[in-house]
């Protein structure tokens, strides 16, 4: 298990932290700091100049994964972990991923007032001896409050959270502990299947409203939005395990076969394997029959219908290659074979 703090920066989550070692059995302390300061020594500076946070760089939150999880195999027990997740699109990516492992997160956000928060800014020395490097690491952390402000409405609904603006870090410390008990703060809904050790086929189905958009839908456990669909299990035709995702994750049942667009063979790309993607035309689903939509609330958060153009900024780049060429293969009424997103023969 692991108990995740967030919150600002200056909330007091490392503090917190170290008091919960001694109030939860088998506990041990994994500061992701650790891993981005690595990074810093392992990457090239180029890299590190690309990025305005070693959080944005994907290598970081992939070992943030793999080094919680092998830890919890060299010490298995509770993970105390304090890290600021205020991207929801992170916080997804990395929960999902110790969710395929099996590994449950209690999510807590540690959330004094803002009066408060910027008056422990205020008094912190945060590099012993050198007032100046202090005063630049305090500007960082003021000028990361807005951002906090914006990212409390996804917190909130996510996290337990806990209000120590007049706790000592030892008070801040119970509360956890006895939320973490009692199930005040329960692991994270969050459903993930284990990654794949060889390539896979996948079967994604689109589904259109009058005005001709697409239908995408926002995974909880990895960051960008998604056509419906999923892995195709053993035994299955690919058009039927489309059509059993999208009655898992909408609620809806197709009333036909729906018909293939493209197939596109994805080239792996370490640490995925790739494998074939399958898109089919779903056809229209009309304003009544969207209103039904259920999401599986461990898996899909929301819903949404987009252009073409929409989409863009909304998917990751591979998929919309994907989708784009599937709108064209559906103008054309043809089927096209991509490789790596690009048609073929």
């Amino acid at each position: 298990m692991i108990v995740w703090l967030n919150g600002a920066f200056g909330a007091g989550k490392t503090s917190a932290a170290a008091e919960l070692i001694d109030l939860i059995p088998d506990s041990t302390l994994y500061d992701p700091e650790v891993t981005g300061a690595g990074l810093r020594g392992l990457l090239p500076q180029k890299r590190l100049a690309e990025v305005a946070d070693f959080q944005d760089l994907p290598i970081w939150r992939r070992l943030v994964v793999d080094t919680a999880a092998a830890l919890l195999a060299e010490a298995p027990g509770t993970l105390i972990v304090p890290m600021t997740l205020l991207r929801q699109e992170y916080r997804d990516e990395i929960f999902g991923g110790l969710a395929s492992r099996r590994i449950p997160v209690r999510h807590v956000a540690l959330s004094p007032e803002e009066t408060i928060l910027r008056a422990r800014i205020a008094g912190r020395e945060e590099v012993p001896g050198d007032a100046e490097q202090s005063e630049r690491v305090r500007r960082w952390a003021y000028a990361h409050i807005a951002p906090y402000r914006d990212a409390l409405a996804w917190i909130a609904e996510d996290a337990h959270v806990v209000d120590n603006g007049a706790l000592t870090p030892r008070e801040t410390a119970r509360r956890i502990a006895e939320a973490v008990r009692t199930g005040s703060a329960p692991p994270c809904a969050i459903v993930q299947s284990p990654p794949p050790t060889a390539e896979t086929v996948a079967a994604g189905v689109l589904l259109f409203d009058e005005r001709d958009r697409v239908l995408l839908v926002d995974p909880t456990y990895k960051p960008g939005w998604e056509f419906p669909g999923g892995v195709v299990e053993a035994g299955e035709a690919p058009a039927q395990a489309g059509i059993r995702e999208v009655a898992e994750e909408t609620g809806l049942r197709l009333d036909r076969v729906p018909a293939l667009l493209v197939v596109d063979w994805e080239p792996p790309h370490p640490p995925g394997y790739g494998g074939l993607r399958f898109l089919f035309d779903g056809g229209l689903l009309r304003s009544r029959d969207a209103g039904r939509l259920l999401l599986p609330g461990s898996e899909l958060r929301g819903w949404r219908f987009v252009t073409e153009e929409e989409a863009a900024d909304l998917l990751p780049p591979t998929r919309y290659e994907r989708l784009r060429w599937a709108l064209r293969a559906r103008e054309r009424s043809t089927v096209l074979n991509l490789e790596a997103g690009v048609p073929v023969g």
